[in-house]
């Protein structure tokens, strides 16, 4: 399989999920490190538009501010370090992620914006969670007020402003009908 060649000022979708669909956050410790890790290696070298820890995976919504090589590496590192402590704390071996993490280049603002709500959707989709209140989504971040590093700005523009933002996400289904590819 032939995967998408990461490209600077470009965005992504960027997912993988445990080998064989295993578990890879146990607890909200693993997800809060997994977070740690991806501001260590990837901070000034993407900016992230969305994310959602699930149990058994992940989904970044990016765009790479850097050129690929040192992205990719960087990702590698990310979970590698990942995979080591969560592998030495849970006491097993081997591969946690499956292969290669995925990654679709988005074509258009409007293939962003639907993969932005499908990614903080993704508790209500796989566990009926009430996603305005998933803790490990960035959905939250842009409720408040506080610092964050996500690109709230810049995504509610993409919206048109906040009520658009959190209309989208309330429309759900209606919204995410047009056919897009996000896994």
């Amino acid at each position: 399989m032939k995967f998408e060649v990461l490209e600077k000022d470009c965005y992504y979708h960027i997912y993988n999920r445990g080998i064989n669909g295993i578990t890879i956050f146990e607890n909200e410790a693993n997800k809060l490190y997994f977070l740690k890790q991806l501001a260590k290696y990837l901070e000034k070298k993407i900016s992230i538009f969305a994310y959602c820890l699930m149990n058994n995976h992940f989904h970044l919504v990016i765009r790479l501010d850097i050129e690929e090589k040192e992205v990719t590496q960087a990702f590698s590192n990310l979970f590698n370090s990942y995979a080591k402590a969560f592998n030495k704390q849970t006491n097993r071996t081997g591969s946690l992620f499956e292969k290669h993490f995925k990654r679709i280049r988005l074509k258009d603002e409007n293939y962003l914006r639907h993969l932005i709500v499908y990614v903080h959707l993704n508790p209500k989709h796989h566990f009926n969670l009430d996603f305005t209140n998933f803790r490990f989504s960035s959905y939250q971040s842009f409720l408040s007020n506080k610092v964050t590093k996500i690109e709230r700005n810049e995504v509610l523009h993409l919206f048109g402003d906040y009520e658009n933002f959190t209309f989208c996400h309330n429309q759900k289904n209606e919204f995410l009908n047009e056919t897009y590819t996000f896994e």
